[in-house]
């Protein structure tokens, strides 16, 4: 992609943090970081597989429960999973075309 120059928008440290402080009071906030993430700007899976990757470290220091921490590692195989599915497509594509 000579030529294009991509800007990706991420959670900067206090906004995780205040993500964090929101799930540990039981409130949602999913739709925070969507509206962050999604600002005129999409995440790469990687990014988001590694911003999710980050997240589990952190709920492994602190203690969260078990089934908090298995849901975030769910959220994990989902991206591997659509990262995965849009690999085979772009193969798929590449094929047809040459």
């Amino acid at each position: 992609m000579s030529g294009v120059e991509r800007k990706r928008n991420v959670l900067n440290v206090n906004q995780k943090l205040e993500i964090l402080q929101k799930l540990d009071n039981g409130e949602s906030a999913s739709t925070d970081a969507e509206d962050i993430l999604n600002d005129g700007n999409t995440i790469s899976h990687s990014a988001a597989l590694k911003s999710v990757e980050t997240l589990l470290d952190y709920m492994g220091q602190t203690g969260f429960d078990h089934g908090d921490i298995s849901a975030v590692r769910q959220i994990c195989v989902d991206i591997r999973q659509e990262m995965n599915k849009q690999q085979k497509q772009r193969r798929i594509t590449d094929f047809f075309k040459q």
